[in-house]
């Protein structure tokens, strides 16, 4: 079994079915980037991934634990939901970072409110947790270039800085899988390398991440595997090499020739 395993995950919208039976699997440590075009079912894929919208059917281990089966028809309470989510990461296309906390305090906040839920009163353990995650946090800045942002507002940033620090928040809850939905579509050209570099730099043996994304380079110099999505479904998937060079689908080819036509 994988580490990271997704079968048949259906999603309607009313009469609208967006996802038609979608599967991937990821090892530790992989970096699986999904592409597509627009309206291809990317993005509600990760959403349902991260439990940001309920898939109507199928299943997702991690780490030989089951997240969701969609059989089961079970409410999961608020508690249970967030433990779950706990395992995931995700970075929006459009930052989401809250205008009125500072850079720390937007990393900071989501491992803070944890810890109040884990301490009834603010005792000298809980004092000792909070200085580690006030460390930790600065740390992740530093990762991504940000130390002398600490203090400043989020008005105050570049898109490219504010996506930088989208990143370190969502890794500030160490999640098992890392999601990316298309990092650099908000930025201008200018911004987006600072960006994608920083993404590169995180690709290591422990962390596993899903990036949808519309940079075709950047898919095929940092995946381990690529999967292609058209209308709801996984139309191919394979490595870079096998995707980009040698696509076997009509579809594929002619989405990587469109693509290839309007660089030039």
């Amino acid at each position: 079994m994988a580490y990271l395993e997704i079968k048949n995950f259906y999603k309607s919208f009313g009469n609208t079915e967006v996802l038609k039976g979608v599967d991937l699997t990821a090892e530790k440590g992989e970096v699986v980037s999904v592409i597509g075009s627009s309206g291809s079912g990317k993005t509600t894929f990760l959403r349902c991934i991260n439990f940001l919208t309920t898939a109507d059917l199928g299943t997702m281990t991690l780490d030989g634990v089951t997240l969701f089966d969609g059989s089961i028809k079970k409410d999961k309470k608020e508690g249970e939901l967030r433990k779950i989510r706990s395992n995931f990461g995700l970075v929006f296309q459009s930052f989401n970072l809250f205008p009125q906390y500072t850079v720390i305090d937007n990393v900071t906040l989501a491992p803070t409110l944890l810890l109040k839920e884990k301490y009834k009163r603010k005792n000298a353990e809980y004092q000792a947790e909070k200085k580690k995650i006030e460390t930790e946090a600065a740390e992740l800045l530093k990762k991504v270039g940000l130390s002398d942002k600490a203090k400043s507002y989020p008005c105050e940033l570049s898109g490219g800085q504010q996506q930088r620090v989208a990143i370190a928040r969502a890794l500030a809850l160490k999640p098992k899988v890392l999601c990316f939905d298309e990092p650099t579509s908000a930025l201008d050209p200018e911004l987006t390398g600072e960006v994608l570099k920083v993404i590169k730099e995180l690709k290591n043996s422990d962390r596993t991440m899903i990036i949808v994304t519309h940079e075709m380079e950047f898919a095929k110099n940092i995946s381990d595997k690529v999967i292609f999505m058209a209308d709801g479904v996984v139309v191919e998937s394979g490595t870079p090499e096998k995707l980009f060079n040698s696509p076997e689908n009509e579809i594929t080819k002619n989405f990587l020739k469109n693509y290839i036509e309007k660089q030039y």
